[in-house]
């Protein structure tokens, strides 16, 4: 049986990727922060689902889901780690607190490097495991290409990831292990119904509280229309079972918009920008 390890499954791409591969036969191991989760994921998922208990930010707790992970498989290679959880903070960077980039960075960047060294080995840099080397598979986000304002410590973790991938992808190759990026848009997950939730009266004397408050509607509305988890979950899939994956899948509900935003002019791009979010300077 191919088993796999998902980070951060509890709710939005990666509850949808474990739901996919149980019933595509795989074993499922999916990292949660709560046993609430743990119970109901065991519950809707079966059998071939195994919650693993850790914050992706705690070392010594992913190592002990590896050792778990490695005592299940019984010598058996693992076929792919899906480093997927993460987090959005938003503020601008004159202003938001070195607290939080420092949170965004170790959720979405040390974080996939903890696990990725933690479960490495199991997809087949342990020469003593038995069976095909395995993939990593890193959720980044169009935001790891194009950064926008008041997200900033998102893209920076964004654009972090795609460097690292690019580099381990490159590193792996001594182990036959492939490393591929999918770079969702929107997709309807928690971590866009969040923005409503985001406090921004802390900034309400900042010059950029307007820009905020738009921002935070903006979030809104690309959670309402943006892709279903299960349209990810898919391409993850796939990937996972393909003999040959390309590097990188951009998958937005409006690919045209990312087109234009990546072929016209930046200083353009700014422009529209920010007079969308009201940061055009004062004439």
């Amino acid at each position: 049986m191919q088993s796999v390890v998902i980070t951060g499954a509890s709710t939005g791409i990666g509850w949808a990727t474990a739901k996919l591969l149980v019933a595509r036969g795989f074993r499922v191991f999916g990292s949660v922060r709560k046993q609430a989760d743990a119970d109901r994921l065991r519950s809707e998922f079966g059998a071939n689902f195994t919650p693993l208990l850790f914050d992706v930010t705690d070392e010594a707790a992913v190592l002990a889901a590896a050792r778990e992970v490695r005592a299940a498989l019984g010598g058996e290679t693992l076929t792919g780690l899906v480093n997927n959880a993460g987090i959005a903070v938003a503020g601008p960077v004159l202003e938001l607190a070195a607290d939080e980039f420092r949170r965004q960075m170790d959720v979405n960047v040390i974080g996939p490097i903890i696990a990725t060294q933690a479960f490495g080995p199991l997809l087949g840099s342990d020469p003593s495991l038995r069976g095909p080397r395995g993939k990593i598979v890193m959720i980044s986000s169009v935001a790891g290409k194009s950064g926008n304002p008041l997200m900033s410590a998102y893209a920076a973790s964004k654009f972090a990831i795609e460097g690292l991938s690019e580099s381990l992808r490159r590193e792996m190759m001594l182990f036959g292990i492939d490393v591929v990026i999918v770079a969702p848009g929107a997709v309807k997950t928690p971590i866009w119904a969040k923005a409503e939730e985001i406090d921004v009266s802390g900034y309400s004397n900042s010059p950029f509280f307007p820009a905020l408050e738009r921002i935070r509607k903006f979030m809104l509305q690309l959670g309402e229309g943006g892709l279903p988890p299960e349209k990810i979950a898919e391409a993850i899939a796939d990937i996972l079972t393909s003999a040959h994956p390309k590097v990188r899948y951009q998958i937005t509900p409006d690919p045209m918009r990312h087109l234009m935003t990546a072929v016209l002019p930046k200083r353009m791009v700014d422009r529209i920008i920010a007079k969308r979010l009201g940061l055009m300077p004062p004439a």
